[in-house]
């Protein structure tokens, strides 16, 4: 396996030269004293050194090894003890936390990339980190300040980590059936009874304490999702000064034992009478959720995404070295035995479709990531423009990057042919890592129901406009001749995608099923068409330095016409297939499958 080097020059050429982002920070009052490109730059080039040197050995260790189960306690695999500590060392536990408690306070413009290094390094160290982040944003949001102080403060620091405990056996996407239950005590706390299932990170040997946050129901609570609350319930309880007191009711039943990420803790967790703490307010437990839900869903993204990069830098090295049979043309190396198996048209369609794919991921993300910030700290129309787009994204982000991912480190994979197969080279790890990703916080097709039926349908395509006018802008904008190979095709997607989304929305009235027919095939053909807008904005971009002789700058537009010309177009057939009414699928009786 390719040694992992962080594609910083790719990650700075989209914040600045394509997004701006330096410029939003600085037009974002609550941001401008925090991060300026010199500190963004700073953070990044330190977090690709611990990526890079601490994190990125640790991946064939941590697949070897897993964690181990006894009698309640897990370990995890040999070196993640000491390179969690060095994370912590560092202050990356705090990089996007609030301030008031000890956070840095950086925007997801910055710890998006920060998240992508660690997940190419290693996806399951980076679970550990990752789920602290999700449950301090939630706690940090709604928890109370007494909370926030006595907990929030530990996590930020590293000293604690967290978790989110909302999956039950019976209940998965479907949280209103959840069965765990939570009795108000006197004191004000409650007392937390129930089972929770795919925890991850619910147990470990990395720090002192596990926060987690558990979705449960009072036994008067209003049934389905309308009666869940959220509760703070720590494996060690917590004396009033700060220090650990005795065991709460909190243990680990078991481990699970998965196709990859298998040096990520995957936990069942077992609350026995355990003493919880109300975060937020009782029966909006949902609500004080999907504070985090956008930035954990963009964070699987982000996964599929990294995991997408290291399968490129792995097959791009071994496809350049490996040598087999002649270009068609003749022999590029008479030299040698062979040619490089580069000069083969399959291996070059292989490697150009996971360069544009990862690329582009990288700029949809960032792009996201940035619509982010403004929802967070921005003010007026700007604020809610963009939490509508993030609202209408998010989906795209989460299903249509992983399933991206997965795609490249098949493709890398065989790239490799038989080696790809075999444990020697580490392709064979990328893939069984990478699909989980399209499983978790929210299966894929729950993701493109969510962004068919309840975004745009329900809306009836008004928040669809939003990113619809903004594409357009860019068009009318950029209409000059030297852009056309990139506007035009990019005006025809954004037509069809207009077009596709008022037939939908249309013959949904009549054929209620086509929602749930068409919903992955219209989730691509959008991910594919706003994919195709920042490939117009990095065109555009790159274009403007293709003079300075930097080879960079000429590889992205020549990465940015093959998107076009050989990957756009996949959109056509999905299409073509999401129009097709729903009576196909229905019309086979049960019994006949």
């Amino acid at each position: 396996m390719a040694e992992y080097q962080v594609p910083l020059k790719d990650m700075s050429f989209i914040l600045y030269d394509v997004l701006k982002a330096d410029q939003l920070w600085q037009s974002l009052p609550a941001l401008a004293e925090t991060v300026d490109r010199d500190t963004a730059d700073a953070i990044l080039q330190e977090c690709a050194k611990i990526a890079e040197q601490e994190i990125a050995p640790l991946l064939r260790v941590g697949d070897e090894e897993g964690v181990s189960f006894d009698n309640g306690n897990v370990t995890t695999a040999t070196g993640y003890k000491e390179a969690f500590q060095t994370y912590v060392e560092g202050g990356w536990t705090a990089l996007g936390g609030d301030p008031e408690y000890g956070g840095m306070g950086m925007p997801k413009t910055i710890t998006g990339l920060h998240e992508e290094m660690m997940c190419s390094a290693d996806i399951s160290f980076s679970l550990y980190p990752t789920l602290t982040a999700g449950a301090a944003l939630s706690l940090a949001k709604h928890g109370s300040d007494e909370l926030k102080e006595k907990y929030l403060t530990r996590m930020y620091a590293g000293d604690w980590t967290g978790s989110m405990c909302l999956t039950e056996a019976h209940s998965g996407t479907d949280l209103g059936m959840i069965r765990t239950k939570a009795i108000p005590q006197e004191d004000g706390s409650y007392r937390i009874t129930g089972n929770k299932i795919f925890i991850t990170a619910g147990e470990h040997d990395l720090a002192e304490n596990i926060v987690h946050l558990v979705l449960a129901k009072l036994p008067d609570a209003p049934a389905g999702p309308r009666g869940i609350s959220l509760f703070l319930v720590p494996k060690i309880n917590v004396n009033d000064d700060g220090s650990l007191a005795e065991p709460n009711g909190v243990s680990c039943g078991s481990i699970e034992h998965k196709m990859g990420i298998h040096g990520s803790a995957t936990c069942v967790m077992n609350f026995d009478d355990a003493q919880g703490f109300l975060v937020g307010e009782l029966n909006k437990g949902l609500a004080c959720m999907f504070t985090m839900m956008n930035y954990e869903r963009i964070g699987v993204g982000i996964q599929g995404m990294a995991a997408a990069e290291r399968s490129y830098q792995n097959a791009v090295e071994y496809a350049k070295e490996r040598l087999q049979g002649r270009a068609l043309t003749g022999a590029k190396s008479p030299e040698q035995p062979a040619d490089s198996i580069m000069v083969h048209g399959d291996v070059r369609r292989m490697l150009l479709n996971m360069k544009a794919l990862t690329e582009g991921s990288r700029a949809l993300s960032s792009y996201v990531s940035m619509k982010l910030d403004t929802s967070a700290y921005g003010e007026g129309e700007a604020q809610k423009e963009s939490e509508a787009l993030v609202a209408l994204l998010t989906p795209i982000a989460k299903a249509f990057f992983t399933d991206l991912g997965l795609e490249s480190t098949i493709a890398g994979q065989q790239v490799f042919g038989g080696h790809g197969f075999i444990r020697e080279w580490g392709q064979e790890q990328l893939v069984r890592d990478t699909r989980i990703t399209q499983i978790y916080e929210g299966t894929n097709g729950v993701q493109a129901m969510d962004l068919l039926a309840r975004k745009v349908v329900a809306s009836k395509g008004a928040l669809f406009q939003p990113f619809a006018q903004e594409v357009k802008a860019f068009i009318a904008e950029n209409s000059q001749a030297d852009l056309q190979e990139f506007i035009a095709p990019l005006a025809e997607a954004l037509g069809d995608l207009e077009s596709l989304t008022a037939h939908l929305i249309e013959q949904s009235q009549n054929d209620i099923n086509i929602l749930g027919t068409a919903a992955n095939d219209y989730l691509h053909v959008f991910g594919y068409t706003a994919m195709a807008y920042l490939w117009a904005m990095q065109a555009k971009a790159a274009l403007a330095k293709i003079d300075s002789g930097d080879d960079f700058y000429t590889s992205k537009v020549k990465t940015a016409r093959y998107y076009f010309a050989r990957i756009l177009p996949r959109r056509m057939s999905l299409i073509e297939t999401a129009r097709q009414a729903s009576d196909v699928l229905f019309d086979i009786e049960d019994e006949l499958f």
